[in-house]
């Protein structure tokens, strides 16, 4: 059942993947701001910081499966387009050497649902064959995470390989009934108020952990599009940034007053404040006991929305383990 984690960040992956069944043995992040929270919320896993093109395949334990999401920005719609050409892009090629090597019976790797676009075609389809030439049947696909129990419109790409022999490939699950909203998230926490951090924390929230929110200026880009959510909505997506952070929906949506530029309505019945770290965390369905460890409120808002939803991760998990382990044990 031992698994290894590869780009592991916070550990969202891990943690839907330890609930499954399975077992994270070893895993690898090289952004140290990371690393306390990892090893406090992981504490059976063995965290490698180090640079993954740095790490020979030998270093790393057998396993039965890999797991991980290589850096999505240069996929991105709003980071840099520049795909394979960027060397974040190119992490994907030690993904895959290390896929290769260790020939553990599945992978999982996710990223941004621009990795499909008309511009990243080609290199994508070349991602997928060269997993196909190591041995894996491989399925993919564009899953929004508000269908798989998890409160907020949140589209990425899932790619999910089989070792050939295994003789079948992953089939999706199916979306869910029904949808979660903010509401079923947060509505317990409204009368808490969260503790406003421009920068470095110098306190921490008496009552609720991580219960800290981004007091920062919202800039032309963020005023140019409703920000706000209602209770009865699933949230926005939840971004790897404190100042795109979604609004708290206890205010007003926002009032369009020219082309891509809105107002804060005046006579909202609440005031406008982002969602705070923790809120974000009930989001991607973080547990209240996972800990994000943070001097800098903009590590805090980076860990979770760069974060695979647990419970997105702990349905897929779930069928990897029926078709893989049950499956065999049949």
């Amino acid at each position: 059942m031992d698994i290894i984690s590869l780009f592991a960040g916070c550990g969202g992956l891990d943690l839907g993947f330890r609930l499954a069944g399975f077992n994270p043995v070893w895993a690898n992040e090289y952004d140290k701001s990371i690393w306390d929270t990892y090893q406090f919320n992981h504490t059976e896993t063995l965290l490698d910081g180090r640079d993954i093109r740095k790490i020979n395949s030998d270093e790393i334990p057998n396993c039965i499966g890999i797991i991980g999401g290589p850096p999505c920005q240069s996929w991105s719609a709003a980071g840099a387009k520049r795909g394979i050409d960027d060397c974040r892009g190119q992490l994907f090629w030690d993904y895959i050497r290390i896929v290769r090597d260790k020939q553990p019976l599945f992978f999982l790797a996710e990223n941004v649902g621009g990795i499909l676009a008309p511009r990243n075609r080609d290199a994508f389809t070349y991602i997928l064959s060269q997993f196909e030439q190591i041995g894996y049947r491989v399925s993919h696909k564009l899953l929004n995470a508000r269908n798989f129990g998890v409160p907020q419109d949140r589209k990425r790409v899932i790619v999910i390989g089989y070792r050939e022999s295994l003789g079948f490939g992953f089939e999706f699950p199916q979306p869910g009934d029904g949808v979660l909203t903010l509401r079923d998230a947060i509505f317990d926490l409204r009368a808490i108020a969260p503790i406003p951090v421009k920068g470095k924390l110098d306190h921490y929230h008496p009552l609720i952990p991580n219960h800290e929110c981004a007091d920062l200026g919202f800039s032309s880009i963020y005023m140019s599009r409703n920000r706000v959510r209602s209770w009865s909505e699933p949230s926005f997506t939840i971004q790897a940034s404190g100042r795109h952070a979604p609004i708290h929906p206890q205010a007003s949506k926002m009032i369009l007053v020219g082309k891509d530029q809105r107002i804060f309505d005046p006579n909202s019945p609440q005031p406008y404040r982002r969602l705070s770290v923790r809120e974000c965390a009930r989001i991607q369905t973080f547990p209240d006991d996972f800990i994000f460890k943070y001097k800098y409120i903009i590590d805090g808002y980076k860990m979770v929305g760069n974060a695979v939803p647990v419970n997105l991760a702990r349905i897929l998990a779930n069928k990897i383990f029926e078709d893989i382990v049950i499956g065999n044990r049949a």
